[in-house]
């Protein structure tokens, strides 16, 4: 059955091809009356082409758009998106897209969510990353949508494993307690330090003697996220005396090694000769999961949690409109009497 004027037409080229049908629609016409087709795209079977046609007659969309492969839409992502993004999420994203690159020269516009899917089911990669390729296909899609390229986001169905419930263990009340009095022996100083501020191990092998002002007894530092640089902790006045020992030892550093800045690696080892030598099974960063449990036990205000701890706010208003103090902070701090 012959198309309507101006619907479009499904022709098959010569040759051996993988997509032998060209799927095309008038664009325009020459002074001499000779049509100039603008290509919709290619198919496999004549069934197939014209379901493209029919495709595109029910939502017309932009010609060059619609040909954007998924490797174009995510250099362009990544030259305007990607640049607003925290530089951890940015690398988890940009990490995640070599699990996609089966897609590459795919158009955007033929990517459905079972393509999708594909990618995160057969990825062989753990919940983490799996979420990682699933964050990457919103932020396409919602910026494919951006740009008239789709006009529904596949991404919305998408499933990834689930979090799995954390092993992390705080310290325990007595755990603190035995620390207070192995506190003069070597690297003591440095689990107590962690536990009444917070900080990731990155960031406290990263605070310099500049970072730490004892006149207003504060602490500044931080990474990862936008949320958690930069961000001030007052210095609980348990460990103030831990702080100003390290200080006097004159280092580059808060904590160093024989007067020189130390990598995780080195850290972990001394950590790890701390735990086995008191009993202790943890690791440095249940430091974070005590700090923020003795904070929410002792009644701790939930927005100065989030600041201490480097956290966005989950609740709008706490996170616009409620701006805390320095002193705010320290008197949430000093909740904690363990």
């Amino acid at each position: 059955m012959r198309n309507p004027n101006g619907y479009g037409t499904v022709a098959k080229l010569s040759g051996h091809r993988r997509r032998p049908f060209i799927v095309k629609k008038v664009a325009r016409w020459k002074d001499n009356g000779q049509p100039v087709y603008s290509v919709i795209g290619y198919a496999e079977t004549r069934e197939a082409g014209n379901m493209l046609l029919a495709e595109y007659n029910r939502d017309p969309w932009d010609v060059d758009r619609a040909k954007l492969t998924l490797q174009q839409l995510f250099d362009l992502w990544k030259e305007k998106k990607a640049p607003k993004l925290g530089e951890s999420n940015r690398s988890s994203l940009c990490s995640a897209f070599k699990h996609c690159s089966a897609l590459a020269e795919k158009p955007y516009k033929q990517i459905k969510s079972f393509h999708m899917q594909d990618t995160i089911d057969g990825c062989g990669k753990g919940y983490s990353t799996q979420a990682a390729i699933k964050n990457l296909w919103g932020h396409l899609d919602r910026f494919a949508l951006e740009l008239d390229i789709i006009t529904r986001c596949y991404s919305e169905l998408l499933t990834s494993d689930p979090i799995p419930e954390t092993s992390r263990q705080r310290f325990s009340d007595d755990e603190i307690a035995k620390l207070w009095e192995h506190q003069a022996e070597p690297w003591v100083d440095t689990v107590l330090i962690f536990i009444y501020s917070g900080w990731r191990i990155s960031e406290l092998l990263a605070l310099t003697p500049a970072d730490v002002d004892l006149q207003a007894g504060t602490m500044t530092g931080g990474t990862k996220t936008k949320a958690g640089k930069n961000r001030i902790v007052p210095i609980h006045s348990k460990i103030r005396p831990l702080i100003e020992t390290r200080l006097a030892e004159g280092g580059p550093r808060l904590i160093c090694n024989d007067g020189r800045a130390m990598c995780q690696a080195t850290y972990r080892n001394y950590w790890t000769e701390v735990m086995t030598r008191l009993g202790m099974g943890h690791v440095p960063h249940e430091c974070r999961h005590t700090f923020e449990s003795l904070l929410d036990s002792a009644g701790a205000n939930r927005k100065c949690i989030d600041l201490l701890m480097g956290h966005v706010s989950k609740d709008t208003g706490n996170r616009v409109y409620n701006h805390k103090t320095i002193e705010e902070l320290r008197l949430n701090i000093e909740l904690i009497t363990r």
